[in-house]
C-alpha cells in the first residue's frame, strides 16, 4: 500500500496543474481572456496607446512571466451574458453595465475581487460618481471597479435655439422647436425625459406616474420631427434638428463636425450608467486578471483609455492629470465640465424593473408608436422588436457609445 501514495500525490499534484496547462500556449505564455464592448478601449490606432500590448510588455517586465491578451468584443450585455452563463467560453475579465452587474452578482457569476492585487482601486472617486450614495449594482465593491461613467443630456445647435429656453427638460415640449426637436428610439431612454420632467423617479413604480409619462410624451408627439438613436449623428451634425436628449460622451463626436453646438444638463435631473471592470467566477486567471484591472487603473493606460473612448474616468489620477484635462479643453472648452460638472445634479441608474412592470412599460411604448407619422421605419422596426419579445418580458434599451456602438438592454 505504501508503493500507492507517491501515486497519489502525483496524481493529486497533476490535478492542481491541469488548469494551469489549459490557459497556456504550446510556448509557455499564459493566455488572458478579455472580453469588452467594440471601440471601448485605446488600441494603438490614430495614434493612442495600445493598451493590452503595453500590460504584455509590463507583466513579463514585472513578474517574468509572458502574457498573451486574448482580445474579443461583444455589442450588448446580453450577449456577454448569454456566452459566459452558457459557459460556451470562459473569460477572465468583463465590463458589463450597472444593471447586468447586478444580475450576474446575484447569479454568482461574478468572482469577488482580491483589492491586494489591484491597489490602484484607490483612486476611483466615488463621491464624484455617486455622491453619498453607494452604487446599488455592488453596495459592497466587492465585485467590479469602475472603467468608465457616463449621464444623459440635451445636445443644441446654438444658431436655433433660445438660449434662455436651456437649462430643463421642458425645451423638448417647446412648440416654437416644432419639427427640430428629436426623441429616443427607446422605451426606457424615451419615458425618462418625461418622467424627469414630471419630478418622478425613473424607476418608480406607480403606474399612474407611467400613464402620466406617456400623455406628456403622446402631448410631445406632433412636434417630435423623430424618433433616433444613431440617426441623431447626422442629424445635428448637419443642422437638420435643433434638439435632442443623448449621452454626454458623444457630444464630443457630433462637436467636432459642428462647432454650433452646445450641451446642457436639465435642472430636473438626468441617467448615469456605469461599466466597470469584474472578473468572472469560471476565469483560470483571477489574479492575472486582477492584476490587468489594477494596470488599466495605472496613469497611461487610464488616460489613454479615457481620451480614446471620451466617456468620464471615474479614476483621480486621469481626472487631476493636467495633460488630460488640456487635451479634454483643446477638444472642447467646457469638456471637463460637461463630464465631470455634475455636483448637485440629481442623477439616477436604471434598475431592473419588475416583469410584469416591464410588460407594461412595452405597452405603453408600443401605445406611443402606433399610427405614428414621424419616421415610420424606424418605428416599424422598433415595434418588431418589442413585438417579438414583449412575451419574454423584454425591453431594448440603446445606448451609444464613442464610434456609435449600439447596446441592445434586455431588462428583467
Amino acid at each position: 500500500m505504501k508503493k500507492l501514495i507517491p501515486l497519489c500525490l502525483a496524481l493529486a499534484l497533476l490535478a492542481l496543474l491541469v488548469p494551469l496547462f489549459a490557459s497556456c500556449s504550446a510556448g509557455g505564455e499564459v493566455t488572458l481572456y478579455v472580453y469588452n464592448w467594440g471601440e471601448y478601449i485605446s488600441d494603438g490606432t490614430e495614434g493612442s496607446l495600445d493598451v493590452n500590448a503595453a500590460f504584455e510588455e509590463w507583466y513579463e517586465k514585472t513578474y517574468g512571466v509572458r502574457v498573451k491578451v486574448n482580445y474579443s468584443t461583444y455589442s450588448s450585455n446580453e450577449d456577454m451574458y448569454a456566452k459566459l452563463s452558457s459557459g460556451a467560453a470562459n473569460y477572465d475579465i468583463v465590463i458589463p453595465s450597472d444593471y447586468m452587474i447586478a444580475r450576474m452578482i446575484g447569479e454568482n457569476l461574478l468572482r469577488p475581487l482580491d483589492l491586494a492585487n489591484i491597489p490602484n482601486a484607490q483612486y476611483i472617486n466615488y463621491p464624484a460618481m455617486f455622491g453619498e450614495n453607494v452604487p446599488y449594482y455592488d453596495p459592497d465593491y466587492a465585485y467590479s471597479v469602475p472603467y468608465t461613467y457616463g449621464t444623459v443630456g440635451i445636445i443644441y445647435n446654438k444658431t436655433m435655439v433660445d438660449e434662455a429656453d436651456l437649462g430643463t427638460w421642458d425645451i423638448m415640449w417647446d412648440e416654437k422647436y416644432a419639427g427640430n426637436v428629436l426623441q429616443f428610439n427607446n422605451s426606457r431612454d424615451a419615458f425618462a425625459t418625461a418622467l424627469f420632467k414630471l419630478g418622478y423617479s425613473v424607476n418608480t413604480a406607480n403606474e399612474a406616474e407611467w400613464r402620466e409619462a406617456l400623455a406628456l410624451l403622446m402631448q410631445q408627439k406632433p412636434i417630435v420631427q423623430g424618433y433616433v438613436m444613431d440617426e441623431i449623428f447626422n442629424k445635428m451634425e448637419n443642422g437638420s434638428a435643433a434638439i435632442a436628449p443623448y449621452y454626454a460622451g458623444d457630444f464630443f463626436t457630433m462637436y467636432a463636425d459642428n462647432e454650433d453646438l452646445g450641451f446642457c444638463y436639465p435642472k430636473e435631473g438626468t441617467n448615469v450608467f456605469v461599466d466597470a471592470m469584474c472578473v468572472p467566477a469560471s476565469s483560470q486567471n483571477p489574479e492575472i486578471a486582477e492584476r490587468y484591472i489594477n494596470f488599466m487603473l495605472s496613469r497611461e493606460a487610464a488616460i489613454a483609455n479615457a481620451e480614446y473612448v471620451c466617456y468620464a474616468s471615474p479614476n483621480r489620477l486621469v481626472t487631476e492629470d493636467p495633460d488630460y484635462r488640456a487635451t479634454m479643453e483643446e477638444m472642447h472648452p467646457d469638456a471637463m465640465e460637461i463630464l465631470y460638472g455634475t455636483d448637485g445634479l440629481h442623477m439616477e441608474f436604471y434598475q431592473n424593473l419588475p416583469e410584469a412592470q416591464l410588460m407594461q412599460l412595452n405597452s405603453l411604448w408600443e401605445e406611443l408608436k402606433i399610427e405614428s407619422p414621424i419616421n415610420t421605419s424606424i418605428i416599424v422596426m422598433a415595434g418588431v422588436i418589442l413585438g417579438a419579445g414583449a412575451g419574454a418580458g423584454v425591453f431594448f434599451a440603446v445606448r451609444g457609445r464613442k464610434r456609435r456602438r449600439i447596446v441592445a438592454t434586455l431588462w428583467h
